[in-house]
């Protein structure tokens, strides 16, 4: 459990998203607030995959938009990581020459999320060493993609990041677990600002062995579209924000976790876990303001359901999901998930598409929150993982 002491808590203070829904974070906000989903049919000729569409980030071509220096072997992981990363130095501004935000020097910190890394890279480079005259006649300008940290090692080398750099992998949960190992940092005093977020690409590779880790129960039209993407943010100080002319945009209250033999028993566990976060916290569920639950496909998705109804009691707080428009982006899903109560949380902006539960047709579903969370709402974040890792943050807007 991670939970900050009163008055300590540390803020996000700027954020942004590489998505199906477009290459920055105002492209996020925009089409999540208007319920676009992002998911196109896929041509048969250029992607040899088992499912017939996908949520893929459009117009992302990594020579393009990162240049051609330095990318000739980069794979598709690492370029979302990279330009997430280079979108939120910047502030979204267009060139790399645009001013760094302030505050953000080479001492900040990375802990990125990943699920294996590149699996088309590992596999890729393991065919070569097979298929090849000789098994060392590979390219070795593609070996560091096959390492698991090759997306946040390389973030670091383009961005000049000298403070620590880790990289996280925890399934689905990998987002929330990335932003606990940030917050370590920053208390351990390792980090004062910590870029914090998690990164997923589609691919043929991962396309296949997600198929074949589904159930029987789960075949491809009835499961969740892959998507892909980058969603990072700027994990500092309140007081450091404010020096710098960052308002915070949300604190980070507390997080919670757990380990599930099977989805059944991850109902049971993730409702202890959110018990224990919000008796922590000292915050009653009639006090939540937004729910971004994974949206899980599967047994998974109906257990986390099930605990967020055991746990909240009669409390039906709105809910906020990223799944719906940008698909399973796996290890990133809790990333996006975050961003999606950061992207609802900026001020000033009206609900576009403000369509009633009714009108959608989800009499039976929980609510969905379509207007803007203001100072003081309070957001919860589930995430369930099919390898049994359960985990919840907690949120303040400010």
């Amino acid at each position: 459990m991670v939970n900050a002491p009163g008055g300590a808590a540390p803020v996000i203070s700027a954020w942004t998203a590489v998505s199906p829904l477009g290459l920055r974070g105002s492209d996020f906000t925009a089409a999540l607030r208007s319920g676009r989903a992002a998911g196109r049919p896929l041509d048969p000729e250029e992607w040899s995959v088992p499912f017939r569409e996908a949520s893929l980030v459009p117009d992302f071509h990594i020579r393009q938009i990162l240049g051609r220096k330095g990318t000739r072997s980069m794979d598709r992981a690492t370029g979302l990581a990279v330009t997430a990363i280079r979108h939120l130095l910047t502030g979204e501004r267009e060139h790399d020459e645009a001013e760094r935000l302030p505050g953000v020097g080479e001492e900040t910190g990375l802990a990125l999320g990943t699920s294996t890394g590149s699996a088309q890279s590992i596999m890729d480079f393991t065919r070569d060493s097979l298929v090849g005259e000789k098994p060392f006649y590979v390219d070795p300008a593609r070996f560091p993609n096959t390492v698991m940290n090759c997306a946040a090692g390389q973030s670091a080398i383009w961005h000049g990041l000298r403070g620590p750099n880790t990289t996280i992998a925890g399934g689905r949960a990998t987002g929330l677990l990335a932003l606990r190992y940030a917050l370590r940092l920053q208390r351990a005093g390792r980090a004062k600002a910590v870029l914090c977020g998690a990164v997923e690409e589609f691919s043929s590779a991962r396309a296949w062995l997600e198929w074949h880790a589904r159930t029987d129960e789960e075949s491809a039209d009835s499961a969740a579209v892959l998507g892909e993407g980058a969603a990072v943010w700027l994990l500092e100080p309140d007081t450091a924000a404010r020096e710098h002319g960052r308002k915070p945009l949300a604190e980070v209250l507390g997080l919670e976790f757990g380990c599930a033999a099977d989805a059944k028993q991850a109902r049971t566990v993730l409702a202890e876990a959110l018990g224990r976060l919000l008796d922590r916290t000292g915050v009653p569920p009639g006090e939540l303001s937004a729910v971004a639950d994974s949206g899980a496909p599967g047994a998974e998705g109906e257990a986390e359901r099930g605990a967020l109804a055991d746990a909240l009691g009669g409390a039906e707080p709105p809910r906020i999901t990223a799944a719906d428009t940008v698909g399973d982006t796996c290890a990133a899903a809790a990333a996006f998930q975050i961003a999606a109560v950061l992207a609802m949380a900026e001020h000033g902006r009206p609900s576009t598409g403000g369509t009633s539960q009714r009108q959608l047709g989800e009499a039976e579903a929980p609510r969905r929150r379509t207007e803007p969370l203001k100072n003081g709402d309070l957001a919860l974040v589930t995430t369930v993982d099919r390898d049994g890792v359960v985990g919840a943050a907690l949120l303040r807007i400010r």
